[in-house]
């Protein structure tokens, strides 16, 4: 009993770490990215961040993994991770400027996540043959109810 107790906690542990670090870096992100100076261009930005998370990603290959080769790890490289750059340095340009712009840090994101959770839906079941409950219908329609209110003026 005590080994099945052992093994759902550390289950849950490995279920919720993820996404407290999401959190936390998301909340990070934001007030990093409206940060960002007015007067700087945003791409000279975002190519200090990326020499930063560069330097950032292959400390922490190296601690993580000992004795591991990076080279060898890029040989398992495919469509998904180039493409994955590309895609961030467009989310991440995408909340700079509309910062710059004057969206405010406690709707931008809050905006931008509902229509994304409402578009994943979509992508989900076409993509993935997810199934999509009346419950999840419900929840876009508080989605877009919510929308509403916080960006009402």
């Amino acid at each position: 009993m005590l080994k099945n107790c052992l093994r759902y906690n550390h289950h849950m542990f490995n279920y919720i770490w993820p996404l407290l670090i999401i959190v936390f870096s998301n909340t990070l992100y934001q007030i990093c990215a409206k940060g960002i100076p007015q007067q700087m261009n945003t791409y000279a930005s975002m190519t200090i961040t990326y020499a930063v998370a560069t330097l950032f990603s292959a400390a922490a290959f190296f601690v993580t993994t000992k004795g591991g080769n990076i080279l060898k790890e890029f040989s398992h490289t495919n469509w998904a991770t180039i493409v994955l750059g590309i895609v961030i340095t467009g989310l991440e340009v995408g909340f700079i400027f509309a910062y710059k712009a004057g969206w405010k840090v406690n709707t931008l994101s809050v905006t931008t996540n509902a229509i994304l959770a409402i578009v994943l839906i979509v992508v989900g079941l076409i993509s993935y043959h997810e199934v999509i409950s009346w419950s999840k219908v419900l929840g876009v329609a508080i989605c877009l109810v919510g929308l509403y209110f916080i960006n009402k003026k």
